[in-house]
């Protein structure tokens, strides 16, 4: 048991602020400013103290935010948002809606924190807010996102996204690839390891036998070939070695009806070919309620499935569900829970 996790207490969630010029500062408040989160979790979060109290006055929640020199310091008080602040941004940098490298490269930092904090077990999980990739690639980071930083930090092999909306999940192929890109990332070999790896980790989360359905990439499943080859030569065959493998993975099935079988509850996941295949029916189906779970980390890693929002940001409108359904997820993840549980919210 770490030092961090008494036994019977709540678990220690690192909350990363996400990019201070978007609306990552703002979401954090408003979620933590929720009275329930603190019944779930004892939240910390990563990030600037000065961009949190600005935050703080244009949202008009009402909240106190305290400085902390450790994660032992957290008292997870209902109406106090604790943060740890690294010193490394200066709040002049820090103009809402205004793209800066400066702050690009501080939020990527603070992601980075949380992730060490979590693989050292001083934190149980990390809830990201959302960076800014071109903003952080000005400042000076190649990763194009939290799981690339956090797969290149934490050295394992295999990751996916995956996004949840109720009873809706979707595991990602590829996320921050170009279209052509991730069209040539469809092999036998890849579809083959992000079925393993899905499989591994719904079983870990509390269901038994996963039921995955693997979205074609072409129209029509290929139409036999007359469409695209990709589904013939290889995403059949990595479902059918997968299924070899005990793995109960279906497909390949035609994307504008997978989607609708998984909600009627023909599956437990879909494995979507690209990114947009499989953000949009999330995104339609419940956006402001929908979460990313990181998959193949050696932590627990929710996100909210939004961007920084550059164009309201500092406004005092955005809506911080998304951030909210990230806590609440890290918090029954790391307490032991499954997605079971979770869904049916």
């Amino acid at each position: 048991m770490d030092a961090q996790r008494p036994l019977g207490s709540k678990p220690l969630i690192a909350v990363t602020m996400g990019d201070p010029c978007g609306i990552g500062p703002e979401v954090v408040v408003k979620a933590l400013a929720c009275p329930e989160v603190y019944t779930l979790c004892r939240p910390l979060v990563i990030g600037s103290l000065d961009a949190l109290r600005q935050a703080v006055a244009y949202s008009k929640v009402r909240v106190a935010c305290r400085e902390v020199a450790s994660p032992s310091q957290v008292r997870a008080e209902a109406g106090v948002v604790e943060v740890l602040d690294a010193r490394n941004l200066d709040p002049r940098a820090v103009v809402p809606g205004r793209m800066s490298p400066e702050a690009g490269r501080a939020s990527m930092e603070w992601a980075e924190a949380a992730a060490r904090l979590a693989m050292a077990g001083e934190v149980a999980a990390v809830a990201t807010a959302p960076v800014n990739k071109e903003a952080a690639a000005l400042g000076g980071y190649r990763d194009m996102g939290h799981m690339e930083l956090y797969q290149r930090i934490s050295g394992v092999q295999e990751v996916a996204t995956m996004l949840l909306a109720g009873t809706l999940r979707v595991v990602h192929l590829t996320t921050h690839r170009s279209l052509r890109q991730a069209c040539d990332y469809v092999t036998k070999e890849n579809v083959l390891a992000k079925l393993r790896l899905t499989d591994r980790s719904l079983i870990q989360w509390g269901i038994r036998r996963p039921r995955i359905s693997v979205a074609a990439l072409n129209p029509h499943a290929g139409e036999g070939g007359l469409l695209g080859h990709e589904e013939e030569r290889e995403i059949a065959p990595a479902v059918a070695a997968a299924q070899r493998e005990g793995i109960d993975a279906r497909g390949p099935v035609p994307a504008d009806i997978v989607f609708h079988q998984a909600l009627e509850g023909r599956c437990d996941a879909v494995l979507a070919m690209y990114h947009d295949q499989g953000h949009i029916p999330i995104k339609v189906h419940d956006l402001w309620h929908s979460v990313s779970l990181a998959l193949g980390l050696p932590f627990v890693r929710t996100s909210v499935d939004h961007g920084t929002a550059f164009d309201i940001a500092g406004k005092g409108v955005a809506d911080h569900q998304s951030m909210l359904e990230a806590i609440r997820l890290a918090a029954r993840l790391a307490s032991g829970g499954g997605l079971v549980e979770a869904r049916q919210r």
